[in-house]
């Protein structure tokens, strides 16, 4: 495969990054920049979103330079096919290429993505392999997520859980405790990070929109999309969520989702805006402005969570029939909604008048732990050996 990076070969650990999507730049931001510091450190984007709005954006918004000292990934690899089983195929025929070029002595994902599965690689080429996001659960099959991160849970060698919830679903699976860890989630890390730059957002003003005025809308998953049932059934309570508001709903858009709606013929309620799929600041500050946030996104319940841990809390109404969140679901951090039109004007019913009246819940403690990319590296650092030699008999 052609590419032009090469190890610095200056005695540190050699640790590979492999990412393939907009949320897995995001929760890897402060991570990856960590690894920069302590290790000799290549990340490889395996290009699922090929959009600018859904990744380079967003190594810039994050400040993550490459070694060539250019925003993005230092290998850029396309995977992307006409269909499902040819995307995946690249990831793992491309990705095993790459791994058996450079022999990393370790190789990091993160969550349950297509890109993820570039891990059979790394196993397979007996590289240690570190699970970030590990352990999460939905219990629902028509999720292709949940066959991911069994694949993934299972062959990682080492299993870094955000909560104990996650842990406990790993522990009942029978993988072995002793490398399995609960480092919390590195959202709020990278939240915190760029904080400044969200509150300086003028994002409002170039959308002509008001503080309270406007709801916030993220509807972009698989099986919200791509299901006709689901979809219809969403986009209609959206509809009806427009009339019942009588104000803007703001759709951060992604293509994908566009060309369903456009395919579909399905008509939108005027005061439903699509818009092209924004920056992580942008994106945050219309969150932190909005009188409720309507979204199938995962971070929406650990940003939920973030926010009321600095005092400003949010209205999150989560669009989803099940969730891989049951810590922030006992924290009261967000509100389940499922995609019905009564199920969803009842939940952001709910959510709008509990923040106006100060009903809120409390920060998930795995939610609003600052030290993640610290403990990840250490763990990483202290168990490339430990895997090489239990595992793998190396030495």
């Amino acid at each position: 495969m052609e590419h032009n990076f090469n190890w610095k070969n200056d005695g540190r650990t050699k640790v590979m990054i492999g990412c393939g999507t907009r949320p897995e730049i995001i929760r890897l931001a402060a991570v990856i920049k960590r690894c920069r510091e302590y290790f000799d450190c290549c990340v490889v984007y395996y290009n699922q979103n090929w959009d600018r709005n859904l990744s380079t954006v967003f190594w810039e918004n994050f400040e993550l330079k490459n070694t060539f000292g250019e925003y993005g990934p230092d290998i850029l690899v396309p995977v992307v096919g006409e269909n499902l089983g040819v995307t995946c195929g690249n990831i793992l025929g491309r990705s095993y290429e790459l791994l058996s070029e450079l022999q990393p002595e370790g190789y990091l994902v993160l969550g349950d993505t297509n890109s993820c599965l570039s891990a059979i690689s790394a196993k397979r080429l007996h590289i240690p392999l570190f699970h970030m996001e590990a352990g999460n659960r939905c219990k629902d099959e028509c999720l292709p997520e949940e066959t991911n991160r069994r694949i993934v849970d299972v062959i990682s060698d080492v299993n870094m859980c955000y909560s104990e919830f996650a842990r406990k679903y790993l522990a009942d699976t029978g993988l072995p405790k002793e490398r399995t860890y609960q480092t919390g989630s590195p959202m709020a890390e990278v939240l915190h990070m760029n904080l400044e730059k969200i509150q300086k957002s003028d994002v409002l003003e170039r959308l002509g929109l008001e503080k309270d005025k406007y709801i916030l809308l993220s509807a972009h998953r698989e099986e919200n999309i791509d299901s006709e049932k689901n979809f219809l059934s969403l986009f209609t309570a959206i509809n009806a969520l427009a009339e019942k508001y009588d104000m803007p709903i703001l759709y951060s858009c992604h293509p994908r989702s566009k060309h369903r709606l456009e395919k579909s013929g399905f008509k939108l309620d005027p005061r439903v805006r699509v818009n092209e799929p924004l920056g992580f600041n942008d994106y945050n500050k219309l969150q932190m402005n909005a009188l409720a946030i309507v979204s199938d996104s995962g971070t929406l319940p650990e940003e939920s969570s973030f926010y009321l841990s600095i005092g400003h809390p949010i209205a999150a109404v989560c669009i989803r029939t099940s969730t891989e969140r049951p810590e922030a679901l006992e924290a009261g951090d967000f509100i389940l909604a499922g995609i019905t039109t009564r199920e969803l004007l009842n939940a952001t019913d709910m959510a709008i008048k509990m923040k106006q009246k100060g009903v809120l819940g409390k920060p998930c403690p795995d939610y609003v732990d600052e030290t993640v990319s610290m403990k990840v590296v250490r763990i990483i650092q202290g168990y490339v050996n430990v895997v090489n030699k239990m595992v793998w008999r190396k030495y």
